[in-house]
């Protein structure tokens, strides 16, 4: 089968998330980065500087810059998008989701964003990169590869090296009209589309009350819990339509523990 190209314009599904970033100018040379490959939209999570708005790296980028969004958690960054791409390196890490290599970044988001979807490539801060609980936010993990005895990169670096591999396999696909085994009609397509990162923490939420009123687990493991939810949850990648069936479920489970509660 012979995957039809990225359309024009794809770049606007597109993310790019920047967590915890300590120096301004590495926030600028990532948004600098964004421009050369023609990317816009970028989230500053919790960042060291308040500042950061004025970077003098960004050299070319005062769009991406002074557009950028800043938001206080990653869920509160993500919760719109149906894919979520954390980056990073597998050195002194063992990964908790499906480890993506980076030359395979634009076939795994090619379908996301022809569904409709819309994909947010995580980068962490300088020092250590992204967290374990960063990562349960993230359906997979990127893999950015670098040599053992010097696995870090620079932010704004990183950002490059990874809209470079994107941009550069997304343009060097076949041009001309699509070419596919079968053709979708919209209403399939629509229906496959992941559910929002927002929606899956909401229903994670619904699931934890109803573990809570089934006396599932000690108070003590409702930390672990919650962090093994989100990943679970990310791992299935269920449909927006599964996720709503799934939440009444769990919301009609959690009414009725509620109520033979309240007779007892």
């Amino acid at each position: 089968m012979i995957t039809p190209s990225l359309q024009l314009g794809w770049h606007e599904g597109i993310e790019i998330v920047l967590v915890s970033p300590r120096n301004p100018l590495n926030i600028g040379a990532a948004a600098r980065a964004m421009a050369n490959f023609g990317f816009e939209h970028l989230t500053v999570v919790a960042p060291y500087d308040p500042h950061w708005h004025e970077a003098r790296s960004a050299i070319g980028a005062e769009s991406q810059l002074q557009n950028a969004t800043q938001a206080k958690s990653l869920a509160e960054a993500v919760a719109g998008c149906t894919l979520v791409v954390g980056t990073g390196t597998l050195t002194y890490r063992k990964p908790e989701q499906r480890v993506v290599p980076l030359p395979a970044l634009e076939q795994l988001i090619q379908p996301e964003l022809r569904s409709g979807g819309r994909v947010a490539l995580v980068f962490g801060p300088e020092k250590h990169g992204l967290t374990r609980e960063d990562l349960s936010w993230c359906n997979v993990l990127l893999e950015i590869p670098t040599d053992p005895h010097q696995p870090s990169m620079n932010l704004g670096q990183a950002v490059a090296v990874c809209l470079y591999e994107l941009s550069s396999r997304a343009f060097a696909a076949p041009v001309g009209p699509p070419v596919a085994t079968a053709v979708q009609a919209p209403e399939a397509t629509a229906q496959c589309a992941h559910a929002l990162s927002g929606h899956l923490d909401l229903l994670a939420g619904v699931i934890e009350e109803t573990m809570a009123a089934s006396d599932y687990s000690p108070r003590t493991m409702q930390a672990a819990n919650r962090h093994d939810l989100r990943l679970l949850l990310r791992r299935l990648a269920p449909s927006e339509r599964d996720t709503r069936r799934i939440l009444g479920l769990f919301r009609r489970i959690l009414w009725r523990l509620e109520r033979n509660r309240q007779r007892k």
